[in-house]
Formats: structure tokens, C-alpha cells, sequence
């Protein structure tokens, strides 16, 4: 029987077992745990935030429509049934808000003080924001929203660079998954506190909902006090000059000493990378001279696709799911808060196994591209379906009966989550982490991410109106961008398990086929010859070095 956590490694490029101990889990542990104090955040969102609570990048929402359904927090907040829709779409606004601005103001600061402490100082901006929420006034919510956004909004485009950057490249994708992994059990654990407090606490006291919302505090703080035991960036540390550190770290992480061989190789390969990037660049960070890069078409195009992943991630429709799993639940037959609570809690459960058996045992044996064609087809089929049987039953407007219909439906919301954490759920955060140069991650990445803050903005503030106009629609609606993101994944994005991060400029090199395939056929033939990209700036450099000699020559003459 094969080992399902088996490393399948590059032979031109051997790499030690020591590589791949416990300090780089550690690393990613570490910087996940803002994942966790995210989606704990929208425990609190559920109770005290109203929004989608896409608080951790879009996936934490999935208990948000049951605890609205808290007696407790709606005598707190004064909501009635008329002022939920408006009052949780203007919440969602502030909170989304924040998030954008700091992905932006997280991707500068990175430059100049590092991946690890931004990540940090997120935490800390994060637990003052969720402190203030807990004083239970409408104001104190909107302006911890706002600090809660700021924190999640830095933290979430950076950790996956983070966590790329430390990597080995056999296990980047499973390292990287680690991100969306902690989610899910989050995930769950915000379902199944929800369940609980609603089971076990009255609801005439407010320490119904102030439970969830203190919860939260705890994963920040293990954030805070994480980041101080693991190491800087070893690429971010070498584009500043801090070569002596850099190795250090480096070192660190792979578990091997400072003068052995493949250390020595990967520092060299790291340097020369970073090197020719520094001369692209004139030594300027998210300047006017990064920015210039964007008119390079093979930096242009990354960029591009990670901003579409991101974008077709949130028009699966996971959100619809995640929001308004309650209500689905109870327009097939699930009534009662309890029992809407326990439906959307086993759906979690369902979400979370799938992705930890996907991050384990797949991403980086199957690699990235097949699961997103694969998850779009079966995620496509399951809405589809949804949406043909909320017309034909009409359950959105009465209560259908439980019949097999029903029972499908119900089938379907587990399936659809099976095929989402698959494939779409954490691939566009891996992809957006790994293609692009050092010297451009910090801009691309800030660019995915605001793109997903948008879409998740987009899509949220409107699911409300959604589902009080077209109902049923809103399911064939996301089918057919599912449809879409198909495609768009079969034609536009090549498969980079096992390349380097040095080596993505072989797979979208200048010259490189325009479309996936080719492009990933084009890499491996360049490959299997021995070509890496070091070796090429070596043959441009070289190739420059004679062209200005025969130009001095013929000036002379």
C-alpha cells in the first residue's frame, strides 16, 4: 500500500528528508492561526457582526444565518425581521471595508517591516477590534468591524506568501493548505458553538451571544504569541540585503546546518533570483518601478489569472451556501432554529473532512489544476440542481414536503460541499501565493486579495435582496458562473505542483504558449533539458554582456 503522505520529489533536484520535519509545519501552524482567530471572529459576527461574516476570507460565513436566528442578539442589537436585510448588508459594508484597505496597507508595511511582523501586528489591531464588539452598542460594533477588518484584511495576503515563501517546493501546496485547513475546523467549531449556545443558555441573557464573541480573543492571542518563536521570510530577508539572516533562517526552517550542500543550493538559487529581480527593479519596492513591471506581459498575465481565481471562487456560490444554509435547510423540511443550527453543522463537518483529506493527500500528489476542473463540474451539477428543485417545490414561499426531491436537495448541499473543498475552496489562495516573482508578490498578491474582498462584497451585500426577489435563481445564477470558472481554469491555468518559485518564470516565461496545457508541456520540456531559471538569466545576462561588447567594438572601429 502506497504511503498517502509520500513526498514525490523532483530527481534533477533532490532534496534532504530533513526539509520536510516539523519546524516548517510549524511555521505554517504558526501564521495559520489567524485563520483561526478570523473565522472565531465571525462566531462573534454571528452574534455580533450580521454580516456574511466572510470575516477570514469568504468561507467563515457558513454559521452566520443561523445565529441570527439568536433571541439574545437580536433584544441586544433591536432587530426585527424588517431591518435584518438592510441592517446586515450595511455591516457587511463596514467590515469589508476595512478588509480592503488592509490588504493594501498590510502589503506596504510588509515591505518594510517584514511578512512576520505585519503578521503580528495584525493580530494585535484584530484583538481590539473584537474587544471593543464585545460592548454590545451598534457604534462600538461598526468601529470593531473596522479594526477586525484591518487586522483580517493585512493577515490575509500576507500568510499565504508567508507560508509559500518558507516552503519546500513537493509540499508548498500542502503547507499553504494548512491556511484553509485551519479554517475549516474553525469552521466547525463556530457551527457547533453556535449550536451549543442556543442549546444550553437562555436566551434572555446576553452571555448567549457574548460567548462566541469572546472566543475569538483566544486564537488572536495564540497568534501574537506565535509569531515571536518563528522565523522572518528567508526571500523576503534576502531582497533587503540581509543575506547573513536570510541564511540563518533558512537553515532554521529546513532543520540542516548552515554549510550543507543543499542549503548552500537553495540560498544561491534564492540570491541569484532576487539578484536579477533587484537589477529589473533598480532595487525598488511597490514604487513606480514595481509598478512598471505590469507592462512585462508575463507578470501582467499572472497577475490576471490570480485576480480571476479569486473573483470565480466567490461566483461558485459558496457564500449562498454558507449565508443561508439555515434557510435552505428549513425550505426543505428542517424547521426550528436546533435543527437548522445541527443540519448547518453537519455540513461543516462534510466542508472540513474534504478539505484536510484534499490539503493532505492531493494537492500536491494531483496538483491544482485537474481538482478545479473536476470541483467546478460537480459544484456546477449540485447547484443545478438546487436551483431546478427551489422552482419546481416552490420552497423558497412554503414549506415542500419530504419526499425524495427533498432528500436530494439535502444530498446535494453535502455534495456541493464536497466538491467545493476539493478544488475551488483553497486552490486560488495556493496559486496566487506561488506564481509570482519575489519581486512582485507583495503588489499581485494585494491585488488578488482586494479582488476577493470586493467579490465577497459584491456577492454578500446582495445575497440578502437575492433571495427575496429571484429566490431559486440565485442558484442557477452561480451554476453558470461555475460554468464559467470551468473554462476559464481549462484554458488559462497550467498545473505548477513541483515547480519552483525561482522556476515560474520558465512556466510564463516570455515566450511561453499562451494557453494552459502548452504552457505546462512547454515548462517540463525545458525542464527534463536541464533548464532552470538562473540558468537562463545567466544566458541572457551573457548573451547582453556580448551584444554591449561587439557595440563598444564597433564604436571604436
Amino acid at each position: 500500500m502506497r504511503n498517502p503522505f509520500a513526498i514525490k520529489e523532483d530527481p534533477q533536484n533532490p532534496i534532504p528528508n530533513e526539509a520536510f520535519g516539523w519546524r516548517v509545519y510549524w511555521v505554517a501552524f504558526a501564521a495559520t492561526w489567524v485563520r483561526i482567530h478570523g473565522l472565531l471572529k465571525s462566531i462573534s459576527a454571528g452574534c455580533a457582526d450580521l454580516c456574511e461574516a466572510s470575516a477570514m476570507y469568504g468561507y467563515d460565513s457558513a454559521f452566520i444565518g443561523g445565529t441570527l436566528n439568536l433571541h439574545s442578539f437580536q433584544q441586544a442589537y433591536g432587530l426585527t425581521p424588517t431591518s435584518v436585510t438592510s441592517l446586515s448588508s450595511n455591516i457587511v459594508s463596514t467590515f469589508q471595508g476595512g478588509a480592503f484597505f488592509g490588504v493594501i496597507l498590510g502589503t506596504a508595511f510588509s515591505e518594510y517591516f517584514g511578512r512576520r511582523w505585519v503578521i503580528c501586528g495584525s493580530g494585535v489591531v484584530f484583538i481590539a477590534g473584537a474587544a471593543i464588539q464585545l460592548i454590545g452598542q451598534l457604534g462600538a460594533l461598526y468601529g470593531g468591524r473596522v479594526l477586525t477588518g484591518l487586522g483580517v484584511g493585512a493577515s490575509s495576503v500576507l500568510v499565504p506568501i508567508y507560508i509559500g515563501e518558507c516552503s519546500p517546493a513537493p509540499i508548498r501546496g500542502r503547507l499553504i493548505g494548512i491556511f484553509e485547513i485551519m479554517l475549516q475546523i474553525a469552521l466547525v467549531f463556530g457551527f457547533w458553538v453556535n449550536y451549543g449556545v442556543n442549546l444550553n443558555i437562555s436566551s434572555s441573557t446576553d452571555k448567549q451571544w457574548h460567548i462566541p464573541v469572546a472566543v475569538q480573543l483566544v486564537p488572536s492571542g495564540l497568534l501574537v504569541i506565535s509569531m515571536f518563536w518563528t522565523i522572518e521570510s528567508p526571500r523576503w530577508l534576502i531582497s533587503k540585503g540581509h543575506k547573513e539572516q536570510a541564511l540563518k533562517a533558512l537553515s532554521w526552517v529546513r532543520n540542516l546546518p548552515a554549510d550543507h550542500e543543499y542549503v548552500q543550493r537553495e540560498m544561491a538559487e534564492m540570491s541569484a533570483a532576487v539578484d536579477h529581480e533587484i537589477e529589473l527593479t533598480g532595487g525598488k519596492t511597490m514604487t513606480l518601478a514595481t509598478l512598471k513591471e505590469l507592462k512585462n506581459s508575463s507578470i501582467r498575465n499572472r497577475i490576471l489569472i490570480c485576480v480571476a481565481l479569486m473573483l470565480l471562487q466567490n461566483l461558485t456560490g459558496i457564500n449562498a451556501i454558507n449565508y443561508y444554509s439555515p434557510t435552505i435547510f428549513k425550505s426543505i423540511g428542517f424547521t426550528g432554529t436546533s435543527t437548522g443550527l445541527l443540519a448547518t453543522g453537519v455540513y461543516g463537518l462534510v466542508k472540513m473532512f474534504t478539505t484536510v483529506v484534499f490539503m493532505l493527500f492531493i494537492v500536491d500528489r494531483f496538483g491544482r489544476r485537474f481538482p478545479l476542473l473536476v470541483g467546478a463540474l460537480g459544484a456546477g451539477f449540485a447547484m443545478f440542481y438546487m436551483g431546478a428543485y427551489a422552482k419546481i417545490s416552490g420552497s423558497f414561499d412554503r414549506l415542500p414536503p419530504a419526499d425524495a426531491g427533498a432528500n436530494a436537495a439535502v444530498a446535494m448541499i453535502y455534495l456541493y460541499a464536497i466538491f467545493y473543498g476539493f478544488s475551488w475552496n483553497g486552490i486560488p489562495w495556493i496559486f496566487a501565493a506561488e506564481v509570482l516573482p519575489t519581486r512582485v508578490r507583495g503588489l499581485g498578491m494585494m491585488c488578488a486579495v482586494c479582488m476577493q474582498w470586493l467579490a465577497q462584497f459584491m456577492i454578500v451585500y446582495s445575497l440578502p435582496y437575492m433571495v427575496k426577489s429571484i429566490k431559486y435563481g440565485m442558484f442557477f445564477f452561480f451554476a453558470a458562473c461555475t460554468c464559467v470558472a470551468f473554462l476559464f481554469a481549462y484554458f488559462f491555468v497550467p498545473e505548477t505542483k513541483g515547480v519552483t518559485l525561482e522556476d515560474m518564470d520558465l512556466l510564463y516565461g516570455p515566450h511561453a504558449p499562451t494557453f494552459a496545457r502548452a504552457k505546462r508541456r512547454a515548462y517540463d520540456d525545458a525542464h527534463r533539458s536541464g533548464l532552470t531559471s538562473n540558468r537562463l538569466y545567466a544566458m541572457e545576462n551573457e548573451k547582453n554582456g556580448m551584444e554591449d561588447e561587439l557595440e563598444e567594438r564597433v564604436e571604436t572601429v
